[in-house]
């Protein structure tokens, strides 16, 4: 019956009414179960386009749930394709505090992810990986449910953000899925146990409906890489792709997701032998190169791989904010940075805003970082002096202070 449900959504034979009127009956009764949550999820990625490769290879992905300084994305899917595997990533944009995959890759001149079906399908093809917006015929469901539920106020129901997640992911045709469910102050979810409860929600869902997936809890207490920013992100994702001072943060995020999914789609025996395998592309340079190719394939600079450092647009202010106490850097809010880089003209507070891809926040300090009046605390890098003051507020507001803090693990947990 959901399946059907979900067919009817995407042709117009249920009004934007009665969609609000289901969704506000999944919040406010028991939910739809996991058999529900399989049907519905099941019937939304094939209310469209479902695709379906014939590459000689596994058809991997990976998708988070959002945070602050997260490009693990942009860093996996080049090595992925040097590795044996077929990338088709359908991403999505940034919205609110947590920055978009897309944004950060359009923030390289002549990128775009706006690329109709035969076009996804001839980079996948011939680079490995392809790192795309959702067109309209992908899960057409899951866009006007989005919609009706962004104005009903029930966007944080669980059988809801299950099936809305893992539709578009199961319509690009996937063996194989790993997820990145975020918890801490930069994350959507702040929560462990409710972090926990998506992630769980999220791989009996998707292995239900017949893709092989399983899940990482990890920490979002601060940005994962050092930067909050879109070019700024970019450069963080080629310093880990050339190995020029990668961020050791990022590759051991990359690597544990990547392990697991090479395990789960049938590259290596285990997370430790498809971390390893994933560590050598980044070694040999072969995970740099297929990201080169990618962004050719995609619009970019032919040459990007080798000349990234020319390639980005810089901001015209770079300020760095320097720490006026001797302390500990005890506690970051993610969130309030996140905003902070929105501010400044990183981010989206609506959909239809304009994004500077030069401007944010580099070198953020992290936390346990040892501090005297002086120590560094970020780089601000903004279109004026006036969004720099404004920003060294908000930037000074959100790191907090104190005694040394007792430091949490990366990965929180494993799924199965």
């Amino acid at each position: 019956m959901l399946a059907r449900f979900a067919q009817e959504v995407a042709d117009g034979t249920v009004s934007a009414g009665q969609l609000g009127a289901f969704a506000m009956a999944v919040c406010m009764g028991p939910g739809l179960g996991e058999a529900g949550r399989v049907a519905l999820t099941n019937g939304m990625a094939r209310s469209g386009r479902h695709l379906s490769w014939d590459l000689g290879g596994p058809i991997l992905d990976k998708h988070s749930t959002g945070g602050v300084g997260d490009p693990v994305s942009l860093v996996l899917a080049p090595m992925l394709a040097a590795a044996g595997a077929y990338v088709p990533m359908i991403s999505g944009r940034g919205l609110g505090h947590t920055g978009g995959t897309l944004d950060k890759l359009e923030a390289i001149p002549g990128v775009s992810c706006d690329l109709d079906t035969d076009t996804f399908r001839s980079v996948v093809r011939e680079t490995g990986a392809a790192i795309v917006a959702a067109t309209s015929d992908i899960a057409p469901a899951d866009r006007r449910l989005y919609a009706v539920r962004d104005v009903t106020s029930t966007v944080d129901q669980i059988d809801l953000i299950t099936a809305s997640i893992l539709s578009k992911k199961l319509a690009a045709g996937l063996d194989a899925l790993v997820l990145d469910v975020k918890a801490g102050s930069g994350a959507f979810m702040t929560d462990i146990a409710a972090a926990r409860e998506l992630a769980r929600a999220l791989v009996t869902t998707a292995n239900g409906a017949g893709c092989r997936t399983a899940a990482l809890v990890t920490a979002m207490d601060e940005p994962l890489a050092p930067s909050c920013g879109n070019a700024l992100e970019i450069i963080a994702v080629m310093e880990v792709l050339t190995g020029v001072a990668a961020d050791a943060r990022l590759r051991e995020v990359t690597l544990a997701l990547g392990g697991t999914l090479m395990r789960i789609g049938g590259l290596a025996g285990d997370d430790a032998e498809g971390a390893a395998r994933l560590a050598q592309t980044l070694d040999d340079g072969s995970a740099a190169e297929r990201f080169g190719r990618m962004i050719a394939a995609m619009g970019g600079p032919v040459d990007f791989a080798a000349r990234w450092k020319d390639r980005l647009p810089a901001a015209p202010v770079v300020r760095t904010v320097a720490s006026e106490a001797t302390g500990t850097l005890a506690a970051i809010d993610g969130t309030a940075l996140g905003l902070a880089v929105v501010a400044l003209g990183g981010g989206r507070a609506r959909e239809d805003d304009t994004i500077d891809p030069s401007v944010g926040l580099s070198q953020i300090a992290r936390i346990g970082t040892a501090l005297d009046p002086g120590t560094p605390l970020c780089r601000i890098h903004a279109a004026s002096d006036a969004d720099a003051d404004a920003a060294e507020a908000a930037v000074r507001k959100a790191l907090h202070v104190g005694d040394a803090p007792s430091l949490k693990p990366l990965i929180l947990e494993r799924l199965p």
